[in-house]
C-alpha cells in the first residue's frame, strides 16, 4: 500500500491540473471542437434553424444574425438545452473542484465509529477530496446502508414537453422553466456521477395538434373535399335526414401501442433516462390504451391552493365543492406517482422527491417501504406557521414531508418556518436542524441551488451571441442598460419594478433618455385560480408601461422597452451581458436562476446586481445589492448608486459573486445533497420508523373482508386527553361513528379501557352493539348483553390496602393529585398537580412501589398520562387482545342476543383486525396481536396503530397523530360523514381516500 500512495498522489495531482487546464480553454475554441456531423434535418423540430433563427428582440434584423461566407462552415452554437450532455466537454458540467489533499484514507476507516452524520459528512469530504468518488467507496463508507448505486429522481412533469398526432407519432421537445433542476438530472445521468439514475415524472398534458391542410400548387375544382370549419358549413341533405355521424369521444385516446412506443423513447433517452407516470381516472384506462381527459386537474390543487400560499398569497373563502375534488385528485396524483415508483424500486435505492406537486409521496412511499431512503426537496418558499394554518390540509401535508429522511430547503427561513410548523401544527419536537416524527429523526437541511455554469459560459459567449450583443450595444448605443427578465405573475414583482423605476427617473431627472428598462416577461406557466389573474398583472404591467413611456419618454425614445415574449437562449444570454445593472424585485420567490446567469454574463463588464431580499437568491448572493420591492423610493436610491458606484467597487462585487456562483453550482448542489442525505441515513440506520397509517391500504382491506374485529382504546384514542379524567366524555360524533361502524353485522366492535365498568356502561353502555372490557381486562361484557363477567374474581385483593396506604402518603404531599379506586386497580392522577412535582413525584412513588408492594405480591405498576396504576400481574388488555381473537376465530355466539349470529357462524378465521390505542398499557394488544400475527390471523389483515407522541417507541406497525383521526378513519370505514351519518357526504380527507382507492372521485 505504502508503494502505491505516491502513485495516487501523482494521478490526483494530475486529474486537478488536466481539469483546470480544460476550464481554461476558451468557450470558442470547445464549440469549434463540437462534433457537427449531425445534419440540421438529424434535428428535432423544435432546436431546427428555421425555428430557434427566428429573431423576436425588436430593433435588430434578421441580417444582424447571419455569419458571413466565411463562417458557415462552422458549426452551430449548442442548444441551452443540452441534447447530449455527454457529448459536451467535460469541464463544462464537472462538479465543483477542489485541492487534492496529500493523502487519502479509506472512506470505510474514517466512517468506522463516526459519533454523527455531521461527522460523517465531514471525513467523507475529507477523504474524497479531489477526485470523483465511486459508488464502491460511498458503499465502503456505510456499508450498513447496502447501497445499490440507483437514484430515483422524481418530479411533476418530464423533462419533455410532448405532441401527439393521430397516426402515433410523438414529437418531444424540452419543457421550459426548472432548467436547473433538469441540468441536474442531467448531470446525475452522465458519466461524471457513480450512480445510476432515473427520473420518475408525470407525462405532462399532451398536446394534440389538429392536421393542418396540405398546400397545393393549384387550386382545387371543388371542396368536396375539404372539412367545414363548423357545422353550420356542412351541407344540408335534400331528404332532409342527416348523415350518420360518428360517436363524439371526450379526450384524447391514445391506444396502448403507442404508449408503450412513448415509454420505450423515454426510457432510453440519451440526456435523461425517464419512466413517465399516466394519469387518468381508472375508468378511462384499459388494456387497449388511455383517455386523457382535462389533464390541468392533476395540477390544480398545487397551483391553485399551495402554491399561491406558499408564496403567502391566501385566495378568498369558498364553500369547498371544487376543492374537494382538487384535493381527492392531488392525494390521487401523489398515490400514483407511488404505485410507479414501488413498481421499480429496489431495496437500497435512494430516492429524491422535488416540489410542492407532491408533498404527500414521501410518506406514502414511508407507508409501502418503511426502510427506504427518500429526500424531498422544495424549490419554493415554505410560509410561516401562522400561514400555513389557513391552508385546510395543513396537517396532510406536513405530514406527508415528514415521511423523508431529509427534507431540503433553498434558504435557511423556509427551513425554520418548516420546524416551526411541525411544532405548532402538529405538536412534534424540533429544533433549527430537525423534527423527532414517528420514533425517527426528520432531518432538515439547507441547499442553495445553481445553475451549470460551464454551459452558461460556452453559450455565453459563442459567435451567435457576441454577435447579438455588439447589435444590442449598438442600438442602446450610449444608453445605460437595465435588463429585468421574469415570468408574469403576481410573485415576481414586476409592477413593483415598473413603479420603482417610475419613481428613479421622478427623483433622477438627470437620467432621463440615459437608462432605459428591458423589461421581458413570459407567459405564466402556474395556473393560479381567481378571474384571470395573470390579466390583471398583464393589464397593470401596460397600464405602466404606458404611463412611464408617456410621462418621461419622447417621439425617438421611450425609457421602458416591455417585450411579452419567450426569449431564445441566445437573446436571453446576449442580453445579460449587454446589460449595465441587473434588476430583480420579486415580493416572495424561491430559487432565482436568473440572477446567478446575469452574474455569470457579467464576468467582464462587472455590472452591479439589485437583488429582492424576499428572493430564494438572497442569502446566497450576499454581495449583491438588497432591496425591499415594497420599499419605492429605496429601490430608486439604489439604482442610481448602482449607476453611479466605481468600477473598483463593482468590481470586487462582482469578483465576489462570480466566485460564489461558480465554485456552487447545480453540480455541487446535487452531489452535497445526496452526501448529506448518506451521512443522514448512516446516522439514524437502527431508528425504528413507525409510518402513518395508510388508509387507502386499511379501506381496501376492510372491503375484502367478512368478518373484522375492531379494538379501541378509550382515553387519548376516542376522546382526547383532558385535565379532569370524568370530563373525557365521547362528542355525539364519536357516539353515531361508533353505531353505524357497529351496525354492520360482519363487525365486532371493543372498547378495551382503563375506565371502570360505570363510566363505560354510562356514556357508551346504550350501543347494545358494541363490546366492553374494563379496568385493562379485568371484566368484560359481550356484544348485545348486559351483564359484566370478572375476570379477576378468584384473585387476591389483598394488595389494594398496601397500595393505598403509600399512595395515600404522595397524595399529602403532591396538591392536585388524588386516587381513582377501581375494583381490581387503583390509580394515583397527578394531571391537576404542578407539572414539575408531579412528575418528579411519580418517579419516587413508583421506585418505592417497586420496592415493597411488587416484592410482596404479583402486580405491576404502569405509568400512564400523568398517573401511576397498579394492578394485577395477570391482567391486562393483551390477553384481552388474544381472548377475543380466538373466540372469533372459533365462535361467534356471543353476539347472538344481537340476532346477528348466522353471519358470524360462517366458517373462516377473521380477515380484519384493528386495534388501536395510545399508551403503553396498549402495547400489550400490539404485543399480543404481532405474537399470533401469521398464524391465528393473516400478518398482512391486522393493522396495530399507535396515537399521540410522535416521538415514542411502540410495537404498533401504523401511527396516528391524534384521536380526530381515529373517528376519521373509523368514519371512513362506516361510510359515514362529520356527524356519523351516512347520508352524509365524506369528509375531504375520507373523499380522497375512496378516490385513491377507487380510481376516480365518487359523485
Amino acid at each position: 500500500m505504502a508503494e502505491n500512495k505516491p502513485e495516487a498522489e501523482a494521478t490526483a495531482a494530475s486529474t486537478v491540473v488536466r481539469e483546470a487546464e480544460d476550464m481554461s480553454r476558451s468557450p470558442q475554441v470547445d464549440l469549434g471542437e463540437k462534433d457537427s456531423r449531425e445534419s440540421p434535418d438529424d434535428l428535432p423540430p423544435h432546436e431546427r434553424s428555421s425555428v430557434t433563427r427566428v429573431p423576436v428582440t425588436p430593433g435588430i434584423q434578421l441580417s444582424t444574425y447571419m455569419r458571413s461566407s466565411t463562417d458557415s462552415t462552422k458549426p452551430a452554437s449548442p442548444s441551452y438545452f443540452t441534447k447530449d450532455p455527454t457529448s459536451q466537454n467535460n469541464a463544462i458540467s464537472n462538479a465543483p473542484r477542489t485541492e487534492s489533499p496529500g493523502e487519502f484514507s479509506s472512506p470505510s476507516s474514517i466512517l468506522k465509529g463516526a459519533p454523527s452524520h455531521h461527522e460523517v459528512l465531514r471525513r467523507m469530504s475529507v477523504s474524497l477530496r479531489g477526485r470523483r468518488e465511486s459508488i464502491s467507496e460511498i458503499r465502503a463508507a456505510a456499508p450498513d446502508l447496502a447501497l445499490s448505486g440507483n437514484i430515483i429522481s422524481v418530479t411533476f412533469t418530464t423533462p419533455h414537453s410532448m405532441k401527439y398526432h393521430k397516426g402515433g407519432e410523438w414529437e418531444l421537445g424540452y419543457r421550459r422553466g426548472q432548467s436547473a433542476l433538469f441540468d441536474s438530472f442531467s448531470y446525475l445521468s452522465s458519466d461524471e456521477t457513480p450512480w445510476n439514475h432515473t427520473v420518475v415524472a408525470w407525462t405532462g398534458e399532451i398536446e394534440s395538434p389538429t392536421d393542418t391542410l396540405p398546400t397545393a400548387d393549384t387550386i382545387s375544382d371543388t371542396t368536396a373535399n375539404i372539412p367545414g370549419l363548423s357545422h353550420l358549413s356542412a351541407p344540408i341533405p335534400l331528404d332532409g335526414e342527416a348523415p350518420p355521424t360518428p360517436p363524439e369521444v371526450d379526450g384524447l385516446w391514445i391506444p396502448r401501442e403507442h404508449q408503450v412506443e412513448l415509454e420505450n423513447r423515454l426510457i432510453h433517452d440519451k440526456r435523461i433516462k425517464t419512466i413517465p407516470v399516466w394519469l387518468a381516472d381508472d375508468t378511462e384506462t384499459s388494456s387497449e390504451g388511455i383517455t386523457l381527459n382535462n389533464q390541468g386537474r392533476w395540477r390544480r390543487y398545487a397551483e391553485h391552493t399551495i402554491y399561491p400560499l406558499f408564496h403567502y398569497k391566501q385566495h378568498e373563502p369558498n364553500d369547498g365543492r371544487a376543492e374537494r375534488v382538487e384535493w381527492a385528485d392531488y392525494f390521487r396524483t401523489n398515490l400514483k406517482f407511488a404505485d410507479k415508483i414501488i413498481e421499480i424500486y429496489k431495496p437500497g435505492d435512494i430516492v429524491v422527491i422535488h416540489d410542492y406537486y407532491l408533498l404527500l409521496l414521501p410518506s406514502m412511499l414511508r407507508q409501502r417501504a418503511p426502510n427506504m431512503y427518500i429526500s424531498f426537496f422544495l424549490h419554493c418558499p415554505f410560509p410561516s406557521s401562522e400561514f400555513l394554518r389557513c391552508l385546510p390540509r395543513r396537517k396532510e401535508v406536513l405530514e406527508g414531508m415528514l415521511g423523508a429522511n431529509l427534507v431540503g430547503f433553498q434558504s435557511y427561513s423556509y427551513s425554520r418556518h418548516f420546524a416551526s410548523c411541525c411544532t405548532r401544527v402538529l405538536d412534534f419536537p424540533s429544533d433549527s436542524v430537525g423534527v423527532d416524527a414517528y420514533g425517527s429523526r426528520v432531518e432538515v437541511g439547507v441547499f442553495p441551488i445553481g445553475i451549470d455554469v460551464g454551459k452558461v459560459e460556452q453559450i455565453a459567449w459563442s459567435k451567435d451571441v457576441s454577435e447579438m450583443h455588439d447589435a444590442l450595444k449598438k442600438l442602446y448605443k450610449d444608453k445605460y442598460i437595465i435588463v429585468g427578465r421574469d415570468r408574469l405573475d403576481s410573485v415576481r414583482g414586476v409592477a413593483q419594478k415598473l413603479m420603482a423605476f417610475e419613481r428613479f427617473l421622478e427623483l433622477y431627472p438627470e437620467w432621463r433618455e440615459k437608462v432605459v428598462l428591458i423589461q421581458v416577461t413570459s407567459p405564466n406557466t402556474i395556473d393560479e385560480p381567481g378571474e384571470a389573474p395573470e390579466n390583471k398583472v398583464a393589464s397593470r404591467v401596460n397600464e405602466l408601461v404606458m404611463r412611464i413611456n408617456g410621462t418621461y419618454g419622447s417621439l425617438g425614445f421611450s425609457p421602458v422597452q416591455h417585450y411579452p415574449q419567450y426569449l431564445s437562449p441566445e437573446e436571453y444570454f446576449a442580453l445579460l451581458r449587454a446589460a449595465n445593472i441587473g434588476l430583480i424585485t420579486s415580493v416572495r420567490d424561491g430559487m432565482n436562476t436568473a440572477s446567478l446567469e446575469y452574474v455569470v454574463c457579467q464576468r467582464d463588464t462587472h455590472g452591479p446586481l439589485i437583488l429582492s431580499e424576499f428572493s430564494g437568491t438572497a442569502g446566497s448572493l450576499r454581495d449583491a445589492i438588497h432591496i425591499n420591492p415594497w420599499d419605492l423610493t429605496d429601490v430608486a436610491h439604489q439604482i442610481h448608486n448602482a449607476l453611479t458606484m466605481s468600477a473598483e467597487k463593482q468590481m470586487t462585487m462582482q469578483s465576489n459573486l462570480y466566485q460564489h456562483v461558480t465554485t456552487q453550482t447545480v453540480q455541487s448542489w446535487i452531489a452535497k445533497f445526496l452526501r448529506k442525505l448518506v451521512g443522514t441515513l448512516a446516522s439514524t440506520k437502527n431508528s425504528n420508523v413507525t409510518p402513518l397509517l395508510d388508509r387507502t391500504l386499511m379501506l381496501r382491506q376492510y372491503r375484502d373482508a367478512k368478518r373484522r374485529l375492531f379494538m379501541f382504546d378509550y382515553d387519548g384514542t376516542l376522546t382526547p386527553i383532558v385535565r379532569d379524567p370524568q370530563s373525557a366524555v365521547p362528542s355525539e360524533r364519536v357516539i353515531q361513528t361508533l353505531k353505524a361502524l357497529a351496525a354492520d353485522h360482519r363487525n365486532a366492535v371493543w372498547i378495551i379501557s382503563g375506565r371502570d365498568q360505570d363510566f363505560l356502561q354510562q356514556h357508551l353502555g346504550h350501543i347494545p352493539e358494541l363490546g366492553f372490557s374494563a379496568e385493562h381486562g379485568s371484566f368484560i361484557r359481550h356484544p348485545g348483553s348486559q351483564t359484566w363477567e370478572n375476570l379477576a374474581e378468584k384473585l387476591d385483593m389483598g394488595w389494594q390496602a398496601d397500595v393505598v396506604d403509600v399512595f395515600q402518603k404522595y397524595t399529602d404531599r403532591v396538591p392536585g393529585s388524588f386516587i381513582e379506586r377501581k375494583r381490581c386497580a387503583l390509580t394515583w392522577h397527578y394531571r391537576q398537580a404542578d407539572p414539575e412535582q408531579g412528575l418528579h413525584s411519580s418517579e419516587a412513588l413508583h421506585k418505592e412501589l417497586e420496592a415493597t408492594v411488587v416484592k410482596k405480591w404479583d402486580v405491576d405498576v404502569m405509568k400512564g398520562k400523568a398517573n401511576l396504576e397498579v394492578r394485577p400481574t395477570f391482567i391486562n388488555k393483551g390477553e384481552i387482545a388474544k381472548r377475543l381473537v380466538n373466540d372469533y376465530n372459533n365462535d361467534i355466539a356471543h353476539v347472538a342476543a344481537s340476532g346477528k349470529s348466522s353471519a358470524h357462524s360462517q366458517e373462516g378465521k377473521l380477515d380484519f383486525v384493528l386495534c388501536m390505542g395510545d399508551d403503553f398499557t396498549d402495547e400489550d394488544m400490539f404485543r399480543a396481536l404481532n405474537g399470533i400475527s401469521g398464524t391465528q390471523v393473516d400478518i398482512n389483515h391486522v393493522f396495530t396503530v399507535t396515537i399521540g407522541a410522535s416521538t415514542k417507541v411502540t410495537l404498533a406497525k401504523w401511527h396516528m397523530l391524534e384521536p380526530e383521526d381515529v373517528i376519521e378513519s373509523i368514519a371512513l370505514l362506516a361510510g359515514v360523514g362529520l356527524s356519523g351519518e351516512a347520508h352524509e357526504q365524506l369528509s375531504q380527507v375520507n373523499l380522497a381516500t375512496v378516490a385513491g382507492l377507487e380510481g376516480h372521485v365518487p359523485k
